[in-house]
């Protein structure tokens, strides 16, 4: 059962300048250590970031939880490349979150689905 769903688009340029202007501060309070981590092995480092970002932005939408922070929601890759979703806080213990990301030179896109577990 689908309980939210969420959609966001980014412009690459804008994670770019961010990251430029305030740096590791910016970086570190958006993503978590093994977000940066994964970003360092990626050709589009910014392209990266920006689906991570755009991906955070359509769970927050999704979920409607004002109180979820940027680094309790991290955005990882399975085996695969297929991107999930945990939730680190121990709110997503009654629900799954199911995530898609894609990019193109200047914009990041992901959309997220909250299904109930079941």
């Amino acid at each position: 059962m689908i309980i939210g769903t969420g959609v966001d688009i980014t412009e690459v340029k804008r994670i770019k300048e961010a990251a430029e202007k305030w740096g590791k501060y910016f970086l570190s309070r958006i993503f978590t250590d093994e977000e940066l981590e994964n970003a360092k092995t990626r050709g589009s480092l910014y392209q990266y970031l920006a689906g991570r970002f755009a991906a955070k932005e359509a769970i927050f939408k999704a979920m409607g939880d004002s109180r979820l922070s940027w680094k309790e929601v991290e955005i990882l890759n399975d085996k695969e490349g297929k991107p999930y979703c945990a939730i680190l806080n121990g709110r997503s213990k009654k629900i799954d979150v199911h995530v898609s990301i894609s990019h193109v030179k200047n914009y990041a896109v992901a959309q997220a689905i909250i299904t109930k577990k079941e």
